[in-house]
């Protein structure tokens, strides 16, 4: 296990301020998720037979809650440059599980996750209901994902890719896997579609662990969420939209990769070279 695997971030006592501040930031942020995603059903309800895969109304519910969900934990949030207008799609760093209320906030996506997030207890409900397209880890499932990309790309849906594979402690970049990269060379799509590199960067409230946003290792969500319900200040995460390129620009999925890699990486301050 590498060293940024094996470190262990400290956690704070939470006290009986922190508490107060569980219950109070976690049981209005609990309302607004549950309660959008139960409008955002409901919505679902006419916009299917009438829309079939094509989402026009529900993904500006999921923009809306994941945008109040920051104001209500108290994360600042700063965006540099513009999402992607043209058919394509996006590829970030992965920081924390926060990366989809920093990533929706901006635009109206749809997350790439492995097949496990499905089964998650509450976060895969979530995940299922706001188009999440999951993926397999295995290679007999290649080609069925591939063609879902195709027809969720041919329907317009801009996905979302986390090229690293895994979250980390917010501080470092991962390589790039070109895996996924690959799809968009085998869908005969590729003189259509843009890529756009995006970097996320956490800042830690003052005073606390620079990784403090950070999502890793054997870290549970719920330990990881209350710690955030319950910091006394909270920092920002800033989100910088970098220019996208076309698929057919570069020669296969590897330059590809590299090239955002390389882009995302240069912006994130916090990560080496």
């Amino acid at each position: 296990m590498s060293d940024w695997k094996a470190s262990r971030m400290a956690t704070r006592p939470v006290g009986v301020v922190g508490w107060l501040r569980v219950v109070a930031r976690g049981g209005v942020l609990a309302t607004v998720v549950y309660g959008g995603l139960l409008v955002l059903l409901l919505a679902r309800l006419l916009e299917r037979p009438l829309c079939g895969l094509n989402r026009p109304v529900t993904p500006y519910i999921t923009q809306g809650v994941c945008r109040a969900a920051l104001v209500i934990l108290g994360i600042g949030y700063l965006q540099r440059g513009s999402p992607l207008t043209a058919p394509g799609a996006v590829v970030a760093n992965h920081g924390s599980w926060l990366d989809i209320f920093a990533l929706n906030a901006a635009q109206r996506v749809y997350f790439v996750a492995k097949s496990e997030v499905a089964g998650w207890p509450g976060i895969g409900w979530l995940a299922r209901a706001t188009g999440t397209a999951f993926i397999a880890r295995k290679g007999s499932a290649a080609k069925a994902q591939q063609a879902l990309f195709e027809a969720r790309l041919r329907a317009g849906h801009r996905l979302l890719f986390f090229p690293e594979g895994t979250s980390t402690d917010a501080l470092r970049v991962l390589p790039f896997k070109s895996t996924l990269f690959a799809a968009f060379y085998s869908l005969c799509l590729d003189n259509l579609l843009h890529i756009q590199p995006v970097t996320v960067v956490y800042h830690a409230p003052e005073g606390a662990d620079p990784r403090f946003y950070g999502w890793w290792g054997d870290m549970t969500f719920a330990g990881h969420l209350l710690q955030v319900l319950a910091a006394p200040r909270q920092g920002l995460v800033e989100v910088q939209f970098h220019d996208p390129v076309p698929v057919d620009g570069f020669a296969d999925r590897k330059a590809l990769a590299e090239h955002c890699e390389r882009v995302v990486r240069s912006a994130h301050p916090l990560a080496p070279a």
